[in-house]
């Protein structure tokens, strides 16, 4: 599929006679696919049974006469006020037992079998008129699915669903109780009818309840899906299906919900992240909800929504700094990304996303976001086809799971620390070594990486144990750290042996004791040097692994913060504590010094090196985040792509270089 750019757009929001306009631009910017209708069901169905899809069909047509085709949303994420008024009882129900009502989006109860029926009628006649269509190649199902689900639906549907999904599982109620530890706090269920969905309640819900409440909700959304994939693969063959996601987002597990499709997409706002990251680590927030998001099916993907100026509802972001907005897309094509889909084509003049700007401001007149976006387009489409599905080779895994997530966030420990905030701990690390990273779940295969980080492995089982035992003792590094082996998969904590549980023999050290910091740092020492840990310490007494770091304070002083151990054919790091940024590169270093980790070129802080492989050629992308010219140097056999590639690297732009002798370069 020859598309590399487009734009999502809303005709519906604009008087017919702007359309044709609107048209010509994308074609002079080079736009060669828009996503439409994902919500739109009020303006395609006004009231149930009536189509309107006459609308969207000359929308269509006349975009094809420009040259561009088109993908559309099944507009689930918002249904009209008229099935909300029908059916009341479809819009979801919170903690507190209050119903949501209409307005804002995903007003639904996604196991409601009203809803799903109403979903059902839709999306077969969506699916039946414009499946026949040349110029619709594909679909995307509903809109970000799980991002406006906080609460969750906690109405009777989605108890009853809760219930089977229970029974399903455990089989028996007796299992049930066993697996959650009901005996405390006098839980005991005598049958599934007993159990309800975790309400608001005096104290704190059982741990275990929540866990596998979150994994329902999960496979709740995979299923909301897979009802309407199963539809359209029906109703519509030929066209391909995809879903727009959002990096690490916690609500659904991303890898099941990508097994429907036939390649993940993702919604990527960089600008929203800017402020919290530090100069050395520009860019890394972005790039890892690229790679997450690429690791979802192990393939190049799309992006359904590229920033294209300032985000916002009530209130605002920053306007992106001239050559950001390249940049930023040229840094998801590094990623992995074949397609990139900006939006929005124009700022809507009304309704919640009024600040959530377009290419187009909302006069309609084209200005610099236009212009800049224009330029990259057309010197990046004759180029992108070359490594078009390419992907960057193995080396440093980072373990991402959702069942930790989960668990974690139920019982966080520490006030701040968050899953995903510590994974990118040990990311940023090697990103800003420009060492290649692939994130993977824990039921992939670990072989093939010299390097595989896991971290808070806080929920263990035989079989992850005997897998990452594995992975060592046939040469594997592996590096875990602290909150590992804690509890089993049911969220009971193990108490046949002393932490890390059934790991304890690779990784050669116990923990009996462990150190909540609350508001206070752990003092770490390194061959001398002075380094500092948050949040928490594990209390290492060390079995055969070899102490790398110590703590340098409080009763602990002297006992390893950092250990490595030999096993079989490879060596197990355990990390004690969250590193600061410091310790963190300095661990890095000791990774690439030991060759279990190696950077693609040195480079300055903020400055970040990207590859893609395919058939026997290197993708090289150089990408300077910073406000400042920086100076690179490449190797000789790095040819140039595109034209005005000399040194220094102006700010906030990227090069793309290639590594062999037939790459196409200028």
């Amino acid at each position: 599929m020859n598309i590399q750019f487009g734009v999502d757009y809303y005709p519906e929001h604009w008087p017919r006679e702007r359309w044709e306009t609107d048209a010509r631009l994308m074609q002079e910017m080079g736009v060669q696919v828009v996503r439409m209708a994902e919500f739109s069901w009020s303006h395609l169905e006004p009231e149930e049974g009536r189509f309107t899809f006459e609308w969207l069909d000359q929308a269509i047509e006349l975009l094809a006469r420009h040259g561009i085709r088109s993908v559309l949303g099944t507009p689930s994420a918002a249904p009209p006020a008229w099935i909300i008024e029908k059916n009341p009882e479809i819009q979801p129900v919170d903690s507190e037992g209050r119903r949501r009502h209409f307005g804002g989006r995903h007003h639904d109860c996604q196991s409601n079998p009203v809803y799903r029926e109403h979903i059902r009628r839709y999306v077969t006649a969506f699916a039946r008129h414009f499946g026949p269509n040349p110029n619709v190649i594909g679909w995307q199902t509903d809109n970000e699915l799980g991002n406006s689900h906080r609460d969750l639906c906690m109405c009777e549907h989605c108890e009853a669903a809760f219930r089977k999904w229970l029974e399903q599982k455990y089989g028996s109620i007796e299992e049930l109780n066993r697996a959650w530890g009901t005996a405390f706090w006098s839980q005991e269920y005598q049958s599934f009818a007993q159990v309800h969905a975790p309400k608001l309640t005096v104290t704190g819900h059982n741990p275990s309840q929540m866990l596998d409440w979150r994994r329902f909700y999960s496979d709740l959304i995979v299923d909301f899906q897979r009802f309407q994939t199963q539809i359209l693969r029906k109703e519509a063959p030929r066209q391909w299906i995809t879903h727009n996601m959002m990096g690490f987002a916690p609500t659904v597990n991303y890898f099941d919900l990508a097994k429907d499709l036939d390649f993940a997409s993702h919604d990527q706002y960089p600008g929203m992240g800017l402020l919290k990251e530090k100069a050395a680590s520009l860019g890394s927030g972005s790039a890892a909800s690229l790679d997450i998001i690429r690791a979802t099916k192990e393939k190049t993907f799309w992006i359904m929504e590229q920033q294209s100026s300032i985000t916002g509802w009530g209130e605002m972001s920053r306007m992106p700094r001239p050559g950001q907005l390249g940049l930023w897309a040229l840094q998801s094509i590094a990623h992995g990304a074949d397609t990139v889909v900006f939006f929005r084509w124009r700022s809507c003049t009304f309704g919640t996303e009024q600040y959530w700007h377009g290419i187009l401001p909302h006069s309609g007149r084209p200005g610099r976001n236009y212009e800049e976006i224009k330029e990259f387009v057309h010197k990046m489409t004759p180029v992108m086809p070359e490594f078009a599905d390419g992907l960057p080779r193995k080396q440093a895994g980072i373990v991402f799971s959702y069942d930790q997530e989960h668990a974690l966030r139920i019982q966080p420990h520490h006030p701040d620390l968050q899953y995903p905030e510590h994974v990118m701990t040990y990311y940023r690390a090697l990103h800003r070594k420009n060492v290649p990273i692939n994130f993977l779940s824990d039921t992939a295969d670990f072989s093939g990486y010299r390097l595989l980080i896991a971290p808070l492995q806080y929920l263990m089982d035989p079989e992850l144990v005997q897998r990452y035992r594995s992975y060592v003792r046939d040469g594997g590094t592996l590096v875990l750290t602290m909150r590992t082996g804690v509890k089993d998969r049911n969220n009971q904590c193990v108490s046949d042996r002393p932490l890390p549980g059934e790991l304890q023999d690779i990784l050669g050290l116990e923990i009996y004791e462990y150190d909540c910091l609350r508001e206070l740092t752990a003092k770490i020492d390194w061959d001398g040097q002075k380094y500092e840990g948050y949040k928490w310490c594990d209390i290492i007494t060390p079995q055969t692994a070899q102490t790398l770091a110590r703590y340098d304070a409080e009763y602990y002083a002297g006992t390893p913060a950092i250990t490595v151990n030999s096993y079989g054919k490879g060596k197990v790091y355990y990390v004690g504590t969250e590193m600061s940024p410091e310790l963190a590169d300095r661990l890095a270093e000791e990774w690439i010094q030991q060759g279990e980790a190696m950077p693609l070129l040195e480079s300055p802080d903020g400055v970040e090196v990207v590859h893609r492989e395919k058939d026997g050629k290197i993708w090289y992308f150089v990408l300077n985040h910073t406000e400042q010219l920086q100076e690179i140097s490449v190797p000789a056999d790095w040819k140039p792509v595109l034209d005005g590639q000399e040194m220094p690297v102006p700010p906030y732009s990227g090069y793309v270089y290639c590594q062999e002798k037939d790459c196409g370069q200028k």
